[in-house]
């Protein structure tokens, strides 16, 4: 069997069996995850590392495999017999190469249908802002960034770019212009993507990460300038989410950025997948809604103090993840234990409970 032909039918798993990643590993099974849960596929071979090679190989773009070995890591998104795509990432373990990929659905789907709440539509009706979607990997970050941006597409006339590493959500255009440019292969890298977009007449910008302090303040600026702003980090929670992105500043830089962030952030929106006992799972939550007392907190470096406005300010919409989890539970969504594990702070989990 060719190797892409091997790379097909272990997509077809995936895909059939509802899983959300595939892992090609030299000497082992191939491994699927569903439901959060590994699963070997021991009724397929042992692969080689001459396989592995070869099912990369049959992916990547002409001219993008000499930058792979340069660079010993690849990112790239792969259409899969038309009802499929995936985001692949390449990379070496001990001399050998293998292959993550994770299931994109062609679908895009709605807030009602991802469990997530109605309160986050009202960010995709604002003109200008920062909103960021935050939470460890494979979370559903872009999953609900995609929903949110869907959201735009459908209700509003705006002109939306996302800039994509890789482009992972199709989007087709329905009442907005929609535009969809990928790293390395439409432009250089994120900042510069975001400074051309000043330039573009755009209205609603979709960063796929925040991955350096030059891309954060293009963005930043961007939603002081007008722009409605997208984007996700790799963090826990809403304090931790603008500890990180004021970090990434030089010292003498992070008194201004906190100015900025604290007029120009709509909210950040953290999220959990949580193993559902009937099947699959469901997202728990914590929303932040920039108002004058979170926006003083920023400007002021108090952002250990950002958690106790959450936990007391549900009035005005905002969503603490401990609540969300007990919510769960009381609707029987959820065991206790698993949402035990994703609790932020055990003991006030237990008060809720």
């Amino acid at each position: 069997m060719t190797a892409d032909k091997h790379l097909e039918e272990l997509l077809d798993v995936v895909v059939n069996q509802g899983g959300s990643d595939l892992h090609i590993l030299p000497g082992n099974s191939p491994v699927v995850r569903i439901s959060g849960a590994l699963i070997s596929l021991t009724n397929f071979p042992v692969l080689s590392g001459e396989q592995t090679e070869a099912m990369l190989k049959s992916i990547v773009p002409p001219g993008r495999w000499e930058v792979f070995l340069k660079n010993q890591a690849i990112d790239l998104s792969y259409a899969h017999k038309g009802n499929a795509r995936f985001r692949v990432n390449g990379y070496w373990v001990q001399g050998t190469i293998a292959l993550a990929l994770r299931l994109i659905p062609h679908a895009i789907r709605s807030f009602a249908e991802l469990n997530l709440p109605s309160t986050l539509e009202v960010f995709t009706q604002r003109k200008q802002g920062f909103f960021l979607v935050v939470g460890p990997v494979g979370q559903g970050k872009s999953t609900t960034l995609a929903t949110m941006i869907d959201r735009i597409n459908e209700s509003s006339a705006e002109h939306i770019l996302t800039i994509e590493d890789p482009i992972e959500y199709l989007f087709t255009p329905k009442k907005s212009l929609v535009q969809q440019r990928e790293v390395y292969i439409d432009t250089p890298d994120f900042h510069t993507a975001l400074q051309n977009s000043f330039r573009e007449d755009v209205d609603v910008i979709m960063v796929g990460e925040m991955r350096d302090y030059e891309t954060i303040s293009s963005a930043v600026t961007a939603a002081e300038t007008g722009h409605l702003v997208f984007s996700t980090l790799h963090t826990n929670n809403a304090a931790q989410t603008v500890d990180r992105i004021i970090d990434m500043f030089p010292a003498e830089q992070q008194g201004q950025v906190r100015v900025q962030l604290a007029g120009s952030l709509a909210g950040i929106f953290s999220q959990r997948l949580i193993p559902r006992i009937s099947g699959g799972l469901i997202p728990a939550y914590e929303l932040l809604i920039n108002n004058n007392a979170v926006s003083t907190l920023i400007r002021e470096g108090r952002t250990h103090e950002i958690s106790a406005v959450v936990q007391t300010s549900s009035q005005e919409g905002m969503i603490d993840l401990d609540r969300s989890l007990v919510e769960l539970v009381r609707r029987g969504e959820v065991t206790v234990e698993h949402a035990y594990e994703h609790a932020s702070d055990p003991k006030t989990f237990e008060t809720y409970l």
